[in-house]
């Protein structure tokens, strides 16, 4: 990715008694998501957790997506009219509460 970008991760905190149905995720949410936010949107990825650092220990995460734009404004203006939207296909596919980051890519 180019430096200067802004990435917004979506992280999904693993723990017992919590799901997350990845194949929804990837089918139907990140289509969703793109959809809605357009142009703004230059690329999303995902990440499926599938150990932590101990060798087989659970992932931290569940999962994982990151969206990059070109500027925190463009984010916003994307996200803000959408939100409910997109926060409202959450139970579709997770009872976790996503942790959200806004960073700026440095290389």
């Amino acid at each position: 990715m180019k430096k200067g970008l802004i990435k917004v991760s979506v992280v999904y905190p693993n723990s017992e008694g919590k799901n997350f149905n990845m194949d929804y995720y990837c089918s139907k949410h990140i289509p969703l998501v793109k959809s809605l936010l357009g142009n703004a949107l230059i690329a999303a990825t995902v990440e499926k957790g599938i150990g932590g650092g101990t060798p087989g220990s659970t992932a931290p995460y569940a999962g994982m997506g990151n969206m990059y734009f070109n500027s925190v404004e463009e984010f916003g203006n994307a996200f803000g009219s959408n939100a409910n939207k997109i926060m409202g296909d959450l139970p579709k596919f997770t009872n976790i509460e996503p942790v959200i980051q806004v960073s700026e890519v440095m290389i």
